[in-house]
């Protein structure tokens, strides 16, 4: 059995006091997967995945995660589905969810019974993470009755995964890193900027999980990395460039900050001890490729999250020219 966390479910038990909930039998909910274009990297609290830097993001549309959530009579445990496979209680993942779950469960007591369906591989670089918990969130809270604020619906989902807070919201969305010891001013807003013809290109390498976890990976980095202070320093001034770039849709100037944050930031991975590497052959190839594409005038960058896995953005003139160069890529109009 694992050890009980007091520490979210106090942040769960503030956010979540003087309610009157109203419990349903069922309910369903949707939360988008988000990219984020400056990256989250690094915690100053582990146990409320308060961030050490704000990060920027963008909400990929009807691509996300599907949760349905039941209650189940005379249970003794909770039961959790992904694609509807079972997973096994002696995971993290299982526990992760369970944990998840008690930050309301005093409002209704009871076992229930999850499934979720992702619309991208889970734990390989996709954001799968964001998308389930954020609508894990809201899953349950709909079961249970409550209505909460979009800011509350953030924070509590910052408690399962800290960029979930990002997928509460669609289209563009800052996550802000907050001060406060609780943790009560670290979370997500949607920013207004509307970008119609930009695009979102999903190459996924491999759907295999990842060896070593974002959880891991970034106390790794941050432990270890002799370049971690700069690249956390860098952060803040691509958040500005970001901003600047998104007020007057200055595609260049976006992606030009987007590919820079993302190298770095592995970059200072790579100088982890031991080096933490998620790159594939075919990741190296596919960066190469857009870096051709760029040479021979087309205006596409890449990204990537803790995986070997390739998001590009580009514009609707450039799409014909990248499908033609990345024929398995899922193409995502994120302002549809």
């Amino acid at each position: 059995m694992w050890l009980l966390n007091l520490k979210p479910i106090e942040a769960a038990s503030r956010l979540l006091s003087g309610l009157s909930p109203d419990p349903v039998d069922c309910f369903e909910s949707f939360a988008p997967v988000n990219i984020a274009l400056c990256k989250y990297w690094g915690k100053r609290d582990r146990d409320l995945n308060l961030p050490v830097t704000d990060s920027l993001s963008i909400s990929l549309g009807e691509c996300g995660s599907r949760t349905r959530v039941c209650w189940l009579p005379d249970a003794s445990a909770d039961e959790v589905f992904i694609n509807g496979c079972q997973v096994e209680a002696d995971t993290d993942f299982y526990r992760r969810v369970v944990c998840h779950i008690d930050l309301f469960r005093f409002l209704v007591p009871g076992y229930l019974r999850v499934e979720t369906v992702n619309d991208v591989p889970t734990g390989a670089g996709l954001a799968s993470s964001a998308s389930g918990f954020a609508a894990l969130t809201r899953a349950v809270a709909g079961l249970m009755g409550v209505r909460l604020e979009p800011q509350v619906m953030s924070l509590l989902a910052r408690l399962g995964s800290g960029s979930a807070c990002r997928s509460i919201y669609s289209g563009f969305v800052r996550w802000r890193k907050g001060v406060r010891a609780d943790g009560m001013d670290s979370y997500a807003q949607p920013l207004s900027a509307h970008w119609p013809t930009l695009r979102v290109g999903l190459l996924t390498l491999t759907a295999e999980a990842k060896k070593t976890g974002s959880r891991q990976g970034m106390r790794r980095t941050q432990e270890t990395s002799v370049l971690y202070n700069s690249w956390a320093e860098q952060v803040g001034q691509d958040m500005e460039k970001l901003e600047r770039a998104l007020a007057v849709q200055d595609f260049d100037g976006l992606g030009q900050v987007v590919e820079h944050n993302a190298m770095s930031m592995h970059a200072t991975m790579l100088s982890s001890w031991p080096p933490l590497l998620y790159w594939l052959p075919d990741s190296v190839k596919a960066l190469q490729r857009v870096w051709e594409l760029r040479e021979e005038g087309a205006s596409v960058y890449a990204t990537m999250d803790a995986g070997p896995n390739i998001k590009l953005l580009f514009e609707s003139q450039t799409e014909p020219l990248v499908r033609d160069c990345f024929p398995d890529l899922q193409v995502i109009e994120p302002f549809a």
